[in-house]
């Protein structure tokens, strides 16, 4: 599967910006997909997983509350919605289909091109 990611942008701490990743191929529902960032001078960190069916998620602990992953298996996309912004939110946030549900960055074997989300304070 090949992944699309777009939506990034600067926004002022507190604020919120929606990243959307559009997947080609008709095999998008078997797919857990994820958001992971990675901040300049460190390792790519795990944001959120959704499981195939979009009926389970998972949020790393810093940014539980403030973020949501959905998906639209009709329309091959899975979104993140990203409420009360940090600065530390800033990254480069990459979306990754994988066949597992994992906060492993290793799991997940196709990944978009990232789209970069800068959060001033």
């Amino acid at each position: 599967v090949q992944l699309q990611a777009s939506g990034g942008g600067l926004v002022q701490a507190g604020g919120s910006l929606k990243l959307s990743c559009a997947a080609s191929g008709r095999t998008f529902s078997t797919y857990t997909m994820a958001w992971f960032r990675q901040a300049p001078g460190k390792v790519r960190e795990f944001v959120a997983f959704i499981v195939r069916s979009g009926g389970g998620t998972f949020y790393a602990d810093s940014v539980k509350g403030r973020f949501t992953i959905s998906r639209d298996n009709g329309k091959n996309t899975v979104s993140l919605q990203m409420n009360s912004l940090k600065p530390e939110d800033t990254a480069v946030y990459y979306c990754a289909a994988g066949s597992t549900t994992s906060q492993n960055p290793n799991e997940y074997y196709s990944w978009g091109q990232g789209t970069q989300v800068t959060v001033s304070s």
